[in-house]
């Protein structure tokens, strides 16, 4: 745990079957954007607990008009929070096609406010398409992957191996800055502008947790559909604030 923040939330993934709905909430269907080729279930077959890990699992299946089915879970509407150090240790899939990420959106995204208006936390996002990169990233109205790319806050992090073997992905978000880091060390850093406001650092604000695994997209590429299915696995979810948050 970091020093001088203490835990608010965690799921250990200790029971097996569905993930614990008193934590989490499926988000389901067919259309998505990115050009991603998958309908997200709530099926266990896509989603469950075994032995003490969260799987959520892409699969080669019609479903949905679609030909890839895969999870997508969220803490809204149970949880989000305002600042804090986060981790999440998972072992994402090596499969072409796969795009796994570790995510936050805000709360105000579910009241309607547009994206990327509202603001995008990436704390893990993976593609085979480069498999030694981990991509850590921030969104806003005038910083996001649409724009030129002296108007993006994206960081690739060169990591061989991180494909197919277990990590611990962390965040830590104040007031100040956010700070992406994995397996304890930190890897990339974005300070709040002197000139911030609502379109170029919407992060103060609540935000929700997601994790999922889309398949093909601008991001995900070209599919093999002989790695599938294929899992990321979630080992732990742990939440920190500092007592005065």
């Amino acid at each position: 745990m970091k020093e001088g923040y203490r835990l608010v939330w965690e799921d250990s993934f200790s029971r097996d079957g569905a993930p614990d709905d008193s934590k989490w909430t499926f988000e389901t269907g067919a259309r998505w954007h990115n050009g991603e080729l998958q309908a997200y279930t709530d099926r266990q077959t896509n989603a469950c607990v075994r032995d003490g890990m969260l799987r959520l699992t892409a699969r080669k299946e019609r479903f949905l008009g679609r030909d890839y089915t895969s999870a997508r879970i969220m803490t809204w509407p149970h949880a989000a929070w305002q600042y804090g150090f986060f981790e999440v240790r998972a072992r994402i899939p090596r499969a072409a096609g796969s795009w796994p990420a570790v995510w936050l959106l805000p709360a105000s995204f579910r009241k309607d406010v547009r994206w990327p208006l509202c603001g995008e936390i990436d704390m893990m996002e993976h593609t085979m398409l480069k498999p030694d990169e981990i991509v850590f990233s921030l969104h806003s109205d005038e910083i996001n992957h649409t724009r030129p790319k002296d108007c993006q806050r994206s960081t690739r992090i060169l990591s061989p191996g991180a494909a197919g073997s277990f990590r611990v992905y962390g965040m830590e978000w104040t007031r100040e800055y956010i700070e992406y880091c994995m397996d304890d060390e930190p890897v990339c850093r974005y300070d709040r502008p002197a000139d911030a406001d609502r379109e170029n650092w919407p992060f103060d604000q609540p935000f929700y947790l997601i994790l999922n695994v889309a398949v093909g997209g601008f991001m995900g590429g070209p599919v093999d559909d002989g790695a599938l299915p294929c899992d990321m696995t979630v080992d732990y979810v742990r939440v920190y604030q500092r007592p005065e948050a």
